[in-house]
């Protein structure tokens, strides 16, 4: 009897021990990029609930672990789902309703794309967004002239691609009451021989009221916004600027599962929102984030609205402008340290870069963790690079690539050296968070990534890349696109990395961008991209 016993309780120890433990999803025979503290590569993990449960060997994997749903990559990359640490979502999805003049090379291009989408949509206000005078041969603003005779009765409006000028036609502005003698603060409306010209900037576009997207609208442009997102492996996007009405929808639409791409939201810092939102506190969902607020510091250099120490070197006398006075933002920035919240500012000029440094670190006294950024950090005076020890930069490669051709033109040869230095600042910091400004620039996170790491623009220009002391490494570059971005937004103990216990977004890749030839990264595809562990895509 004792023999049977014995015997009986060993075979039980022995099922016990070779039981494996039920998963929901296995991947396997993978390249995994874990971008843990160590940098780890794998083969395999499994998940539960959402959730990474295990990482290792395919072998250690399938030992221990059964999963009716069983992914075999095959050798391919994966790598943590990407995240956009700068991007407009929402902006981006209403824009695919719009006219795109986005890399258009004249200004007749952009009138052509007009009049062909009038034609087919016949709208009563006609709204775009992307044109670029320093994409033309005449690289100048363009005039009203030719956008009156075209269109003498219907309203026209068209932002440029940085989303700091516009270009309206007379109607536009009849409708908004605009006039020689209108004057704005932190703006300007654009004048030839006193007469003005159509093009707004920066606070000068707040006179032009264009239509109101419907709910039906706005849920089509989230819907479709996601889509090519999550197309790019984009899992989570910090979207720098939005108001309360959308933040409620996307919380709607992601409560009722209608999307799952997860949004960290910049706040929009108008005063009704900041005493809202500090009042409720930080609002925080699985897809979820509201802890931040967007301030905007100044204008674009695209359009010589950017901030700067010194005049412009191609324009005399002009420094660009603050969009409000040194003391409303001391006063924003008061409100916001005393509160949760993380404060974000748009700084591409040297003089809006310093004043915004200076205003963080008077206003945090001392604190090292409150993880505000700057967004952009484009152009920075030399001795001011100190300032970012405790501050994060937010920085978007594809902005260097896009500019290198004129951004020279506009600061100088001095200036430049300060501009897009994403090297000088992550050794300043310890960390970038990396976005790409969409729709500013395009979606796709590996051209980030190729801009990052070649300073070169998709036709290999130019051949030695720009400003190389500036260049990223692959493993930086990937870490500020996955849990650096994660980290600016607090939330590198839950996503970031492909570890024991965070959300399981992940993708897997056609090629491996950390090994393959540095000129073929932007030609990378997304075979997968999953969120929670549930194919998206």
């Amino acid at each position: 009897m004792k023999k049977l016993i014995t015997l009986t309780l060993l075979s039980v120890t022995l099922f016990s021990c070779n039981q494996k433990q039920e998963a929901d999803i296995i991947v396997k025979n993978a390249k995994v990029y874990t971008v843990n503290n160590d940098f780890a590569s794998v083969e395999s993990f499994a998940i539960k609930d959402g959730k990474f449960l295990a990482v290792g060997t395919t072998e250690e994997i399938e030992q221990k672990y059964n999963a009716t749903n069983i992914v075999d990559a095959k050798g391919d990359a994966v790598y943590p789902g990407f995240i956009d640490g700068h991007c407009h979502f929402y902006r981006f999805g209403l824009q695919l309703q719009k006219v795109d003049v986005t890399g258009t090379s004249s200004y007749e291009e952009v009138l052509q794309k007009l009049v062909d989408f009038q034609k087919e949509k016949n709208v009563s206000f006609i709204t775009g967004r992307g044109w670029d005078q320093n994409d033309w041969e005449v690289k100048e603003f363009p005039t009203k002239e030719k956008l009156d005779s075209i269109f003498p009765n219907i309203p026209v409006a068209i932002t440029r691609v940085d989303g700091h000028a516009m270009l309206v036609n007379q109607k536009a502005m009849d409708i908004a009451g605009i006039t020689e003698t209108s004057t704005v603060e932190g703006g300007e409306f654009i004048k030839e021989n006193g007469k003005l010209t159509g093009v707004l900037i920066d606070n000068a576009m707040d006179f032009i009221k264009t239509p109101t997207p419907s709910k039906k609208e706005q849920i089509q442009a989230l819907k479709e916004a996601e889509k090519i997102n999550f197309s790019y492996g984009l899992t989570t996007v910090v979207d720098a600027g939005l108001d309360k009405e959308t933040i409620e929808l996307i919380d709607s639409l992601q409560q009722a599962g209608e999307i799952k791409i997860r949004v960290y939201a910049m706040v929009s810092a108008t005063q009704p929102n900041l005493d809202y939102y500090i009042k409720k506190g930080i609002i925080k969902t699985d897809r979820l984030n509201v802890r931040s607020f967007k301030v905007y510091g100044d204008g674009a250099l695209g359009s010589r609205g950017a901030a700067m120490k010194k005049p412009y070197s191609d324009r005399d006398n002009h420094f660009g402008a603050l969009i409000f006075s040194p003391e409303r933002y001391k006063e924003i920035a008061k409100q916001i340290a005393d509160s949760e919240y993380q404060m974000n500012t748009h700084a591409i000029g040297d003089s809006a870069n310093y004043l915004m440094l200076k205003t963080y670190q008077d206003v945090l006294n001392g604190q090292t963790d409150r993880r505000w950024r700057i967004e952009h950090a484009q152009i920075v005076d030399q001795p001011d690079f100190d300032l970012f020890k405790n501050v994060i930069p937010s920085i978007q490669p594809t902005h260097a690539t896009s500019d290198m051709y004129w951004a020279e033109d506009r600061v100088g040869k001095e200036r430049i050296k300060g501009g897009y230095a994403f090297k000088k600042l992550l050794n300043v910091y310890g960390k970038v968070a990396l976005g790409t400004d969409y729709p500013v620039e395009k979606v796709s996170p590996f051209l980030t990534f190729y801009a990052a790491v070649a300073r070169k623009d998709l036709n290999n220009y130019p051949e030695n890349g720009y400003q190389m002391e500036n260049a990223l490494t692959r493993e930086e570059t990937l870490k500020g696109m996955t849990i650096w971005n994660a980290y600016a937004n607090f939330e590198e103990n839950e996503k970031g990395s492909i570890e024991v216990g965070k959300m399981a977004d992940f993708i897997i890749l056609n090629q491996d961008i950390m090994n393959v030839d540095i000129h073929k990264v932007p030609t990378s595809k997304v075979t997968a991209t999953y969120v929670n562990g549930e194919k998206v895509h």
